[in-house]
């Protein structure tokens, strides 16, 4: 359960949230692209209460890359990018070209070309969650909304999702574990503990040493870093 939340932010923003496992971050997203609806409260998108739109309008301004990854059938990256055109398509009919096109210029961004005729199941986990955004892409979403996109990737595979993500330039909402990467992508940030949000705003004032010590019962230390690049957080346990 989830409760007591307000916040709101402007297109080309990235919001990062984060907290304990059981914290409500997934509900949030659930309820932020309208797969579960509030028992209170309004969601609004653009103005618009995400109740009053269809499921085809919501996926025509929203689009979602789950932890959940495609069955294994045998979809190429081509195949799997392509079904991201689906709520654009009238009456099951598509302008084949064009979807490709949009498909193509999707994976680009991605950096996937060269690999479109590659079976998804024989990908990296990094490949397949570049794959999975380029599909998102390919929505032309006015949102894009990630539930742990650097889950299960490596140090280098972390850094360059998140850095593709970054050049996207469209507003992102995300939930991520690892503080120090949501301190250098997020534009802005939330904390969510026990279903509650307990900071929210500029990351600078979110994702301070007292607000993720209260969230995760850690002692957190933040360490400058050289040159004005920000700071590190350490974690060490209570004890």
């Amino acid at each position: 359960m989830i409760r007591d939340m307000t916040l709101s932010i402007s297109p080309g923003d990235r919001l990062v949230i984060v907290g304990p496992n059981g914290a409500g971050k997934t509900t949030l997203l659930r309820c932020l692209y309208g797969a579960v609806s509030p028992t209170e409260g309004r969601v609004l998108l653009n103005g618009l209460d995400i109740r009053q739109l269809s499921p085809l309008d919501i996926a025509r301004r929203v689009a979602v890359v789950v932890q959940e990854t495609p069955a294994a059938f045998p979809f190429t990256v081509e195949d799997v990018v392509m079904t991201g055109r689906i709520p654009w398509r009238k009456a099951l009919v598509s302008n084949r070209a064009t979807d490709r096109a949009k498909a193509h210029h999707a994976m680009e961004h991605l950096n996937l070309m060269g690999m479109e005729k590659r079976f998804y199941g024989t990908l990296s986990g990094g490949e397949k969650q570049r794959v999975l955004v380029a599909r998102a892409l390919a929505q032309e979403p006015q949102l894009l909304i990630l539930d742990e996109p650097s889950n299960h990737l490596d140090i280098r595979n972390q850094l360059e999702i998140l850095d593709l993500l970054k050049g996207l330039g469209i507003t992102i909402i995300t939930t991520l574990h690892d503080i120090n990467l949501a301190a250098g992508f997020a534009t802005k940030a939330a904390i969510l503990r026990h279903g509650q949000m307990t900071a929210f705003g500029e990351p600078s004032d979110v994702l301070t040493p007292k607000h993720i010590a209260d969230a995760f019962d850690v002692k957190a230390h933040a360490h400058a870093i050289d040159h004005g690049a920000g700071h590190h957080f350490s974690f060490a346990l209570n004890v």
